[in-house]
């Protein structure tokens, strides 16, 4: 039985990573839980898994969340810790083994950073992580000799690809792409016809399935993503386009939130949704694939393709390609890295190939969605940018979503922040904190200024 903490429990993921749990008995126990202000949503956790140590937002919520706890007869009541410092303590408890680390913002930066440095497996979805510390965080985890497992289906979808292509003779990453091309060449463009682009897929999911018994097998050994050497020439995110692929770009100054927060394929906490209506959460994926892979910045494309049915790609060098194909329900990603190198049986979770009839790709435009741009030049600065990026992102996208900047608003904001970021680099996660503040600070004074010229759509 494996022991995990929950960093961000009450969040969407954090929910469905209970859910998980609950579908496989016995097969994990949780020692802590960390979550934000929703005492409603964290009180039932409590008294269903009985954690060891919980944290809450502030020192206000530890009084309130233990009386609610007294009141349902609970005993003996858990350590109730807060802020930064109990999210801290519920990474590195003990007993833990698994970090998942769902917690949104770079709340859960520092206490992620710590558990990697104690060489606690992280079950990874927070994307401020490497987004802001990747170069920190990586470095860590190879020091520890644990991998980090991505929960997000992009990544996940790639570990999985990668595990299946199996070891390459060589050891690191190296570019073999020709020049200009893309995965946006004739060979992707357009519409395929399931039958045509399917063919063979069986084998892959042969040659990953793993029925050995969870309990029996280790997670201390290579990294896929670290076995290919040579063999590999691009890694393909694929993205949904949100709700504005084929929205004029006439009408994006009038954008509202409601529009913004109705995507088309998935379910999401706010934040994320309005990133992917930006398509900053690709940007971000670029920056984590750089990272979780050790690839190159041009070994990393993106293509849209609106079925979200294909979650990423890899391309090796002999022009093959590896897809991993599922359902839009982040349950599977979880699963996987929870069981990681074990396959479960999983509840619930099927890809229906009766409604299955195309898969669509198309190469996605930097004028309609500049958020692209702009993380690829934060990448390609290094230092503090990437954390600026976030930062000005979170800030610009609460704004959007509170009516005080428009949707158009959300990139203008972070470009600024970004020109005015200074090239420095980023030593220990202090100074990423700093980073991150200073960014932050940056963004309210271009949203003050931007939102008494704007008219913001509502």
């Amino acid at each position: 039985m494996k022991t995990l903490s929950i960093l961000g429990s009450t969040g969407s993921i954090g929910r469905q990573t209970l859910a998980v749990i609950d579908s496989l008995p016995n097969q994990f126990k949780i020692a802590a839980l960390a979550a934000g202000t929703n005492l409603d949503e964290l009180l039932p956790q409590i008294l269903r898994h009985q954690p060891e140590l919980v944290s809450v937002a502030t020192p206000q919520l530890v009084g309130e969340l233990a009386r609610r706890l007294r009141e349902k007869n609970h005993s003996p009541l858990p350590a109730i810790h807060h802020g930064a410092e109990g999210m801290l303590a519920a990474a590195t408890h003990h007993a833990v083994e698994i970090v998942v680390s769902a917690a949104v913002g770079v709340v859960g930066l520092a206490a992620t950073y710590e558990a990697v440095k104690l060489g606690k497996l992280i079950a990874l979805s927070n994307k401020e992580v490497l987004v802001a510390a990747g170069e920190l965080v990586m470095a860590a985890a190879k020091k520890s000799g644990r991998e980090l497992l991505p929960v997000d289906s992009e990544h996940n979808a790639i570990h999985q690809c990668l595990r299946a292509a199996g070891p390459s003779p060589s050891g690191t990453v190296t570019p073999d792409c020709a020049p200009g091309s893309s995965p946006t060449d004739p060979s992707f463009s357009g519409a395929a016809p399931f039958a045509a682009k399917g063919a063979g897929l069986d084998s892959t999911y042969a040659s990953t399935h793993d029925s050995s018994s969870f309990s029996e097998t280790s997670t201390d050994h290579e990294s896929p993503a670290t076995a290919h050497g040579s063999s590999l020439r691009r890694i393909i995110l694929t993205a949904s386009g949100g709700p504005f692929r084929k929205t004029p770009l006439k009408d994006f100054s009038t954008i509202t939130t409601e529009q913004a927060l109705n995507h088309p394929n998935w379910r999401m906490g706010n934040r994320i949704t309005i990133d992917s209506a930006t398509m900053m959460n690709k940007g971000f994926e670029i920056i984590e694939a750089r990272w979780l892979f050790d690839a190159r910045p041009d070994q990393i494309d993106v293509v849209i393709h609106p079925q979200s049915t294909i979650h990423s790609m890899v391309e090796f060098v002999d022009g093959s390609i590896l897809a991993q194909l599922g359902p839009t329900d982040m349950r599977m990603p979880i699963q996987y890295a929870l069981t990681y190198p074990a396959r479960l049986p999983a509840k619930d979770i099927a890809l229906d190939w009766s409604k299955l009839r195309r898969l669509d790709f198309e190469k996605p435009s930097t004028r309609r969605f500049p958020c692209l741009r702009l993380a690829r030049e934060a990448m390609k600065k290094g230092g503090a940018h990437p954390a600026a990026l976030n930062a000005a992102d979170e800030i610009a996208v609460a704004a959007f979503l509170e009516g005080q900047l428009p949707f158009l608003g959300i990139p203008e904001v972070i470009e600024r922040v970004l020109a005015r970021t200074s090239k420095i680099r980023l030593n220990s996660i202090e100074d990423v904190l700093n980073a991150d503040a200073d960014a932050r600070r940056q963004a309210r004074e271009e949203i003050s200024t931007l939102s008494s010229k704007s008219f913001v759509a509502r």
